[in-house]
């Protein structure tokens, strides 16, 4: 791409990877289009049943006979180690590429880059130092503990953050010695085929990597149910994890499923508030609120409320919201027309359910504007936790802000939702945070600071937030089965025998 604002058009439909062939798909032909303008960025033909089989036979071949499970740790993490300096140079044509898949500011993509090149190298070290462990002896034997690859693996991911995810998933199963079959979200595919010839240009053998674009309540599906899929690991929705896994347990198959949530985020009356407002505006309104762990219910010490809400709208109505290729921009467009809609549906919801919005609540207008699927950030107040809105994920830009009177009453508040993925609080004492990140149910806790992340971090959450945890040096261990080995030295037979 010679400018970032120029738009690429592949007019003509490009390949994908089915167990390491690039051909064109069997099924349907789609478009891509960029949520800043609605034009086409690149056409493709959807993967089919035939060549979700294709895919999956030839990953468990591969698995089979490429030698790649049976390849020493820091040979498999010499390969990790390569893809992830390929994605450091090709990295602003991916950031681009990004943008251009789903609309996020350019800024933000150079930073998914930056993160899927990081995963890699991260799971490559972990790779060449995983150990076995013996275990404490208990009679005439040695007991070891011992992982194995586990053969085919599938990894489902979501529209929001495509690169970050599949690197996510793809790095620690390829490290383990897995084959994997990524199927990523059917409107930004265009990331994971990039991906896929990384790996090919790393050297990583043919058909460990297949990539099928499509409808994920088909490809996902079948994918899924097929008997040679060893483990599933998605991202998405939980209306769709409850559905995988449902069929996971039907196989006896491990899942890992990252899935929605309804994230509180609590100021205490002692907050540090410039601290306070600026991680509140960043931990609900970047990415433009299309994030899981976004902060979108917001409560506040009734002492500093009036004070902290008026800074707050104040900083949301200087947010820049505006194209993505714009270095300037913190705000890109929603993800599609519909969406939007869906966000405009649950602020009008909010309304009628006695809700008022301080700010935003409609769609920008005018210039870039008009052509894209934009939504201003939003701020309601004047609802109790029992309402729709504060308590159904609406994956958007609102953010709604309710006051709480004592630590007990903000517990409960807090607490109470179907979702446990994030949580995040602003106090300087830290007593008060650690009793708190103690008490709010979540998987992940930021006390002063909001949605920052370490590979080395587990990561996941609970209740309808999902199961299972990805990052960390134990996430390889996620794609690997755990075998004992026992090794006998008594020098005498085993006398149950009687010989």
């Amino acid at each position: 791409m010679s400018k970032p604002d120029v738009l690429p058009v592949w007019a003509e439909p490009q390949p994908i990877c089915i167990a390491g062939e690039w051909r064109l798909g069997q099924g349907n032909t789609y478009a891509t289009h960029y949520p800043a303008t609605g034009e086409v960025v690149a056409t493709l033909n959807a993967a089919s049943p035939d060549d979700v089989e294709a895919a999956i036979q030839g990953a468990q071949k591969a698995f089979e006979t490429s030698g790649w499970a049976q390849r020493k740790p820091h040979e498999r993490a010499a390969v990790l180690y390569r893809i992830a300096q390929l994605i450091r140079e090709k990295s602003e044509h991916l950031a681009q590429l990004q943008r251009l898949d789903n609309g996020k500011p350019i800024n933000e993509t150079r930073a998914l880059v930056a993160s899927a090149a990081g995963t890699f190298q991260f799971f490559a070290s972990a790779c060449e130092t995983l150990e076995d462990t013996i275990t404490p002896s208990r009679g005439d034997f040695m007991s070891m503990s011992v992982y194995e690859p586990m053969g085919v693996v599938a990894a489902i991911t979501p529209w929001n953050s495509p690169i970050a995810s599949e690197a996510q998933k793809m790095a620690p199963a390829l490290a383990g010695g897995n084959a994997v079959v990524v199927k990523p979200a059917e409107i930004t595919p265009l990331l994971a085929l990039e991906l896929a010839r990384i790996c090919d240009e790393a050297g990583l053998p043919k058909g460990l990597v297949s990539v099928l674009p499509g409808k994920g309540s088909v490809i996902g599906d079948l994918i899924t149910r097929h008997p040679l899929v060893r483990r599933v690991s998605f991202t998405g929705g939980t209306s769709v994890g409850r559905h995988i896994a449902g069929i996971a347990a039907d196989k006896f198959m491990p899942a890992s499923l990252e899935l929605g949530g309804k994230s509180p985020t609590m100021v205490l009356e002692d907050a540090d508030l410039d601290h306070a407002v600026a991680g509140v505006l960043y931990g609900i309104f970047s990415s433009s609120g299309e994030s899981c762990i976004a902060g979108s219910r917001l409560f506040v010490a009734r002492a500093v409320y009036d004070e902290f809400l008026s800074r707050l709208v104040a900083g949301a109505k200087q947010l820049r919201v505006g194209d993505p290729a714009d270095e300037r921009t913190q705000m890109g467009p929603l993800i599609s027309e519909s969406h939007r809609a869906s966000v405009e549906r649950y602020v009008n919801i909010g309304l009628e359910e006695g809700g008022r919005v301080l700010c935003g609540g409609q769609r920008p207008t005018g210039q870039v504007y008009d052509k894209g699927s934009y939504y201003l950030p939003t701020i309601i107040e004047g609802l109790d936790n029992s309402k729709t809105i504060c308590q159904e994920e609406i994956f958007g830009p609102v953010l709604v802000v309710m006051p709480f009177d004592s630590i007990d009453d903000l517990v409960d508040q807090a607490n109470d939702s179907v979702y446990a993925l994030a949580a995040g609080i602003w106090t300087r004492d830290y007593k008060k945070a650690w009793s708190l990140a103690k008490a709010v149910k979540a998987g992940n806790v930021w006390i002063n600071t909001y949605k920052v992340f370490s590979i080395s971090t587990p990561f996941g959450g609970w209740r309808d937030s999902g199961l299972g945890r990805e990052k960390g040096r134990q996430g390889i261990l996620q794609y690997m089965e755990q075998k004992s080995v026992y090794w006998g030295m008594n020098e005498q037979p085993l006398p149950w025998a009687g010989v």
